[in-house]
């Protein structure tokens, strides 16, 4: 696990060295492909900003999202446990309304009482 491997990235059409373990080799490739696709839109839109400010205006913008999507995980967890609470108190208060199995037992037959036809 100690081992790194150094892989050559480009972003913006300059190569950087990166050193990742061989687990990590993959996610470090994708991450730099959607830096480079992030950058090349900012680039795109402002095509007379320098290399620095479509970096520092390309994390901002992935920063954004990050937060958006952070927020809108933890929404969906908050309407997770307030649905799961409700059926919780439904299930609690159908219990409650339903009759115990001892109540029901006595209107039926015992087993010896049945008889195969």
């Amino acid at each position: 696990m100690g081992d790194k491997n150094s892989i050559t990235v480009q972003i913006l059409g300059r190569d950087y060295q990166i050193a990742c373990s061989p687990e990590e080799e993959e996610a470090l490739k994708l991450s730099a492909s959607y830096l480079n696709k992030q950058m090349e839109q900012v680039k795109k839109h402002g095509s007379t900003l320098g290399f620095e400010k479509i970096a520092i205006m390309t994390a901002l913008n992935i920063s954004h999202e990050l937060l958006k999507s952070s927020q809108k995980a933890n929404d969906s967890k908050s309407d997770a446990q307030d649905f799961l609470s409700h059926l919780e108190k439904k299930n609690r208060i159908g219990s409650a309304k339903l009759p115990s199995v001892r109540n029901l037992s006595p209107s039926l037959p015992p087993l010896s009482e049945w008889a195969i036809m």
